[in-house]
């Protein structure tokens, strides 16, 4: 991956986005985007637009959601101990001992996510995991008074962990869920931006997908488009646990994922194959037999329909701290949307 893109992303996993939070990330695609694309903009919602081409009478659509889970505060003890509750799918087995970040009016707190030791904890319960309302965030305050003043119901939690590099270009970061689809979109606004293109691109890095695929609904009906694919991270299966017989085998490494499935428009699919075969890029294939619970599931039932496909980025780990990608499937999966952008005609047709 060249460097300046390699930058971008870690810039992007640097910046916590937990759902309704978003704003702080936006700035940062939208500095990225600017060379590669004719206009940038925002909605109410907070979901931003990156267009490129925008007259043509065709209009696709790549959707990458750039919030993450994370944890509230909900309430504030008398000792200045601060409860939460989660922001998304949150396991909570792996949420003791993290150190966290309350994201206050008034900048980063740090804190720890304490919990009973587990020398004080009843042999019955040792392997037991805890609910949320059996922990706690301590930001070391000397009561409730210490604790209001940089920190308020309602704050947004993230789990501070960042990025790593492991072997064969694997790479590990909180919240790669969806922060890598949101790069891939982006990525191929720049990899297109030499081409002539006979469609208008609309790259729109969507908000609130953890709590309900809001911002992809509403962004779907904004820019109204023919056809459309989202980008987000699906489960690799590859470890020891991972039973690929009963999930689908999907490996690391090994490309892009296509789903296929009522969600996925038959055309649309086809010429995603048709791109990767003339791009040599090795694809593998998940099987989807409902609404795919991503931004491609909004997408397609935006107005009248959109002809709408997924791209998935194999993932280890997924709602963890240390969610696990393949850098060389990021890259495929850009260079393989980018084509099939390219190749569309003006008078492109998605009707099965």
């Amino acid at each position: 991956m060249r460097k300046e893109s390699l930058d971008f992303l870690k810039r992007l996993l640097a910046t916590p986005s937990p759902s309704g939070y978003e704003s702080e990330i936006q700035k940062i695609c939208k500095t990225y985007a600017k060379p590669f694309v004719d206009e940038i903009y925002k909605d109410v919602h907070g979901n931003q637009y990156h267009v490129r081409n925008k007259t043509a009478p065709i209009r696709v659509m790549l959707a990458g959601h750039i919030d993450e889970i994370g944890l509230m505060v909900n309430t504030i003890d008398d000792k200045g101990f601060i409860g939460f509750v989660p922001i998304g799918g949150v396991d909570s087995a792996v949420l003791g001992g993290q150190r966290v970040f309350i994201h206050g009016e008034h900048g980063q707190v740090a804190g720890v996510i304490g919990r009973k030791a587990i020398h004080l904890t009843p042999e019955s319960d040792r392997h037991k995991a805890l609910e949320m309302h059996q922990m706690w965030v301590d930001i070391g305050a000397k009561n409730k008074k210490d604790a209001q003043k940089v920190v308020a119901i309602g704050d947004p939690i993230t789990i501070d962990a960042g990025y790593l590099e492991l072997r064969d270009g694997k790479v590990v970061a909180r919240a790669f869920d969806d922060r890598i689809g949101a790069f891939v979109c982006l990525e191929v606004m720049r990899l297109i931006t030499r081409r002539s293109l006979n469609v208008a691109v609309y790259c729109v890095t969507t908000v609130q997908e953890e709590i309900g695929l809001r911002g992809a609904t509403t962004s779907s009906y904004g820019c109204n488009p023919h056809a459309g694919v989202a980008v987000d991270v699906g489960w690799a299966t590859d470890h020891p646990k991972g039973d690929g017989e009963r999930y689908g085998q999907v490996s690391i490494g090994a490309g892009p994922i296509l789903d296929r499935g009522p969600n996925i428009n038959p055309v649309v699919y086809k010429g995603l194959l048709a791109a990767a075969k003339k791009q040599r890029i090795r694809v593998q294939h998940m099987a989807a037999p409902r609404g795919t619970g991503t931004d491609a599931n909004a997408m397609q039932l935006s107005r009248g329909g959109v002809a709408t496909a997924l791209v998935g980025i194999p993932n280890r780990y997924m709602h963890t701290p240390v969610e696990l990608v393949s850098l060389k499937d990021v890259e495929n999966a850009s260079r393989l949307i980018a084509e099939w952008v390219g190749s569309l005609p003006k008078n492109a047709n998605f009707i099965p």
